[in-house]
């Protein structure tokens, strides 16, 4: 399997390499996080958002826009799902990191996804990337079985349990049935071991990184 380089032409449909902000203190302390077997994701961790460079990342990325800092660390190597937010998403790679991508204007009107259209990417270590808002991700994927370990910035309350109802299904409620955490929207696939309940409507194949 290709991986593109993020600094590839073909990464700008769906962000960029951020080089404008100094990322190697957050760099330095993921280092120290945990890496598990599977994937763990932590919305919001209180010693990276007392970084120095957490002020900077708000005021000069996003605009003075309340922010916070996690990770998604562990080890994947399969696509198994795809989401996207309303708002842009940084991710600070500490390990050498794949993200399986693509974009939310190849989503069908049914809020159906046909996987041959992702793309695959290599962020190596200490790279600091930006997935546009329309761009479809979900949990990165290590290199060699060495696990990855990366930073997440998101707005301030994204990926916190839902406060009210939403629509069971697509045919019924459109796209409000994608919603799963707050500014997350998911569209999963049948081999990815999401909870009962979540939308199902990625077809092909669930990317594997290895074959």
């Amino acid at each position: 399997m290709e991986f593109i380089s993020v600094t590839d032409k073909r990464f700008k449909k769906y962000g960029k390499v951020i080089t404008n902000i100094d990322f190697s203190e957050l760099v330095e302390a993921m280092k120290n996080t945990e890496l598990p077997e599977g994937v763990v994701y932590r919305p919001s961790v209180e010693e990276l958002e007392k970084l120095p460079v957490a002020e900077k990342i708000q005021n000069v990325f996003y605009g003075e826009l309340p922010i916070q800092i996690g990770y998604c660390n562990g080890h994947n190597v399969k696509l198994n799902a795809a989401e996207y937010h309303r708002s842009s998403e940084i991710n600070v790679a500490a390990r050498d990191t794949v993200f399986i991508l693509g974009q939310l204007c190849d989503v069908e009107d049914d809020f159906t996804y046909d996987t041959s259209k992702m793309e695959v990417f290599f962020a190596p270590a200490g790279t600091a990337v930006e997935f546009y808002a329309t761009t479809l991700h979900y949990a990165p994927c290590d290199v060699d079985n060495n696990g990855f370990q990366v930073a997440v910035v998101l707005p301030k309350g994204t990926n916190y349990d839902l406060a009210t109802e939403h629509a069971k299904c697509p045919k019924c409620g459109g796209e409000d049935a994608l919603i799963t955490a707050t500014n997350k929207w998911l569209i999963g696939h049948v081999e990815g071991g999401l909870p009962e309940g979540s939308f199902i409507g990625l077809k092909g194949k669930n990317i594997d990184i290895t074959e």
